[in-house]
């Protein structure tokens, strides 16, 4: 018997759990599993009964987070097709390539993103439906995913640990998104895995998911705990003021952010510590967590448990954990992105893929059988990023004795100044201890000197003041002074972020660099 196929985690929680909504929508509309499955099967025996959908057949989804959102997530594993989640943050032209890349056939939008797919329909020659999430009226839509369900039957077909189900495209912050490709297998270990990780979600769970359902980051809310017959409160997108009032209106016990999003609801004017008392637990990832929010969340929700998770797409998400014995134990390892997941190993080597000793900073390859199939059309690149069964994640770190990770950056964000290497991570943290600072990104710039040079962006907490010198000497009192920033720039506005609230360095250097070359791009 196959095991590692979604459908039958799904199908068993649909089975016996019949009394507490699986969903509370964005609108307030709430639906019980059985009914969420049902809709899903006649979604994706529609795809093949009417759509004509081979099993590697993609459709597309470009919407805000919804249930509906998940009704499409599962259709593609109850073998209605591949589905292929867009960025809704991506310009036209990206997801215009992004769809004739995957060759889908079919796209689901929401009303806010109707416009948009009929303004880049003409450019993507495969496309032969746009069909309506949700409410709307007078769209320029050819289906409503309500007709496409109805027009199904509820079949339970066999489904097979490798048949590919989802295509999901890289985030496109350091170039053209690559379409990485997931089965059953890879998906169903990875809830295993967090399973195994947390043992958190119960029946009487309440999950609240304000992370995009097109990031890999929102399994938990995609596929843990559906599957595990608790309740999921969607966000159709992240604010701050609506998710405190909610994790206190819903009784919310658990809930995954990346740091972004957490600096943004511990600052938000709302923000009481009183309203999180049904909160057991939150989770974080995606992106560096700053030294100086982590011990803000300590400090002001100190019963909370805390959890770190650091993946990527091609790994279906999680490759390492902080625990939440971890973070109450404190230490040095509370810097760190934990410990290998079961069932993944991790290595650290040197630019000729050698591995390199104990406490030594290389690039973090890593292993596991939750890893992707490679990317679309792409064999070059998928053997360039898969080597000898290893991953290399172009992440910069080292491992302690203990086999905690400790990343330092991503070897593009490295700044390399007149011969040393600066880890953007260190200097974002010396900076953002200052009081003053709400947010920070260090990125390398060209300097005729130096090659390049340290220049950081902050972004001051309102009310505050702060001039570019005193940071400068607040961060030359915590780092060398060759990592400190030669140069600052103070803004109002918040950094620019991706549809996963990553801070999109690429778009802070390239005025900097427009018309040379950067080395380690």
């Amino acid at each position: 018997m196959e095991e590692l196929i979604y459908p039958r985690l799904l199908l068993t929680a649909a089975a016996r759990r019949t009394d507490r909504p699986a969903f509370v929508d964005d609108d307030g509309t709430t639906e019980l599993l059985v009914d969420h499955v049902d809709r899903s099967l006649r979604v994706a025996d529609a795809h093949r009964s009417q759509f004509g959908f081979a099993p590697d057949d993609r459709f597309a989804v470009l919407a805000g987070n919804s249930r509906h959102y998940v009704n499409l997530w599962h259709a593609a594993f109850f073998g209605g097709g591949v589905v292929n989640p867009l960025n809704t943050r991506l310009a036209p032209a990206e997801l215009a390539f992004i769809l004739r890349d995957s060759g889908s056939r079919v796209l689901y939008v929401d009303a806010g993103f109707a416009p948009l797919a009929a303004e880049i329909r003409d450019q993507v020659p495969t496309l032969e439906q746009v069909v309506l999430i949700g409410a709307g009226d007078d769209l320029p839509v050819d289906a409503r995913l309500d007709e496409v369900a109805a027009s199904g039957e509820p079949t339970v077909v066999d489904v097979r640990e490798d048949d590919l189900t989802v295509l999901m495209y890289t985030g496109g912050t350091t170039g053209l998104p690559k379409g990485v490709l997931h089965t059953q297998r890879t998906n169903t270990l990875n809830v295993y895995r967090m399973g195994f990780m947390f043992g958190f979600f119960t029946e009487r769970s309440t999950f609240l998911n304000a992370t995009p359902m097109f990031h890999a980051g929102g399994s938990m809310g995609t596929m843990g705990m559906p599957c595990s017959g608790g309740t999921t409160v969607i966000h159709a997108s992240f604010d701050p003021a609506r998710l405190i009032a909610d994790v206190e209106r819903h009784q919310v016990t658990h809930m995954g952010l990346v740091p972004t999003m957490i600096g943004m609801m511990m600052n938000h004017p709302d923000f009481d510590p009183a309203k999180f008392a049904s909160l057991k637990m939150m989770g974080y990832g995606a992106s560096p967590m700053p030294a100086a929010l982590l011990d803000q969340i300590r400090t002001r929700l100190p019963h909370l448990a805390l959890t770190q998770t650091y993946g990527m797409t091609e790994a279906c998400a999680v490759l390492t954990c902080l625990t939440a014995e971890d973070h109450r134990a404190g230490g040095p390892p509370i810097r760190s992105a934990g410990r290998a997941a079961p069932g993944v190993e991790l290595t650290v080597r040197d630019a000729d893929g050698a591995p390199v000793a104990t406490g030594e900073v290389g690039e973090v390859w890593a292993k596991a059988g939750s890893f992707s199939v490679g990317y679309l059309g792409r064999p070059e690149e998928t053997a360039a990023a898969f080597v000898d069964g290893w991953y290399r994640t172009g992440d910069a770190g080292y491992l302690d004795d203990e086999q905690y990770l400790y990343l330092v950056d991503r070897t593009k964000d490295m700044i390399v100044t007149g011969g040393e290497n600066v880890y953007s991570s260190e200097v974002e943290n010396a900076l953002a201890s200052h009081p003053a600072v709400l947010q920070v990104a260090a990125i390398g710039i060209p300097s005729d000197r130096w090659g390049e040079q340290v220049h950081a962006v902050v972004v001051q907490r309102p009310g505050t003041e702060v001039t570019a010198d005193e940071l400068i000497a607040h961060a030359r009192s915590q780092i060398a002074g060759f990592k400190v920033p030669k140069s600052i720039e103070l803004r109002s506005d918040p950094l620019p972020l991706s549809g996963a609230m990553k801070v999109l360095k690429r778009e802070l250097r390239a005025p900097y660099w427009e018309g040379r070359t950067r080395a380690i791009d």
